[in-house]
């Protein structure tokens, strides 16, 4: 019963439709959320003979368009715990910058998170979580950077993946909603010139990709 002269109220209200704005903060939350729940995973998993050494986490945005992914860890990186530290970090933001490509539109990862003392001793199905992570972020494009990680890339469990191929500076397909860019390993570009100018060569084609992607 309703006093009179009061409206009642209907038994099922119209929603409001969320704004663009707020659907993709849900999103981004959302991706925090599970990245977040990722990372005290990892950190808690003893599959792989790291000892007391903590696993080498991924960084960047949660919702990265671009997803980097090198095969393992530098000693810097083993010594802050965060993917792509120290000397590798700053020769890939100089790149970035070449490419006026914005830094906060990019994640990176490593497919080998715990510093073993030999990668080939990582278990596999730590290795393979690597498919977890880019489900979380969900790119439009992976860039997979050396023979290791391309190998790791090509055996992950992801919906209607294709075969990523060593071709430099090509964008592939990865699956329907991601594509991928194949570029030598930046680790062992960094020390001789002509390693570093094939890094190059591969890597500035995410530069012309940056350029010709859409506006949100």
């Amino acid at each position: 019963m309703h006093p009179q002269g009061q409206a009642s109220r209907p038994s099922n209200p119209v929603s409001v439709p969320a704004t663009d704005d707020e659907i993709r903060e849900k999103y981004l939350e959302r991706a925090i959320r599970e990245l977040n729940a990722f990372a005290r995973e990892v950190q808690s998993c003893r599959e792989c003979p790291r000892g007391q050494l903590m696993p080498v986490l991924g960084s960047g945005h949660p919702q990265a368009d671009i997803f980097l992914i090198k095969h393992s860890a530098r000693p810097a990186e083993v010594e802050e715990g965060v993917a792509f530290y120290g000397r590798t970090g700053n020769a890939l933001m100089k790149s970035l910058k070449r490419l006026s490509i914005d830094p906060l539109a990019v994640y990176g990862t490593l497919c080998v998170k715990c510093p073993v003392l030999d990668p080939a001793m990582a278990d596999p199905s730590c290795v393979a979580r690597l498919g977890e992570e880019i489900a979380i972020v969900s790119p439009k494009i992976v860039v997979v950077m050396g023979l290791d990680a391309l190998g790791v890339i090509n055996e992950l469990e992801l919906p209607l993946r294709r075969d990523v191929h060593p071709v430099t500076g090509e964008i592939q397909r990865l699956t329907p909603s991601i594509e991928a860019l194949y570029v030598p390993n930046i680790d062992e570009a960094l020390d001789e010139e002509s390693a570093k100018r094939e890094f190059w060569a591969a890597f500035r084609v995410l530069g012309q990709w940056w350029t010709d992607l859409p506006p949100y």
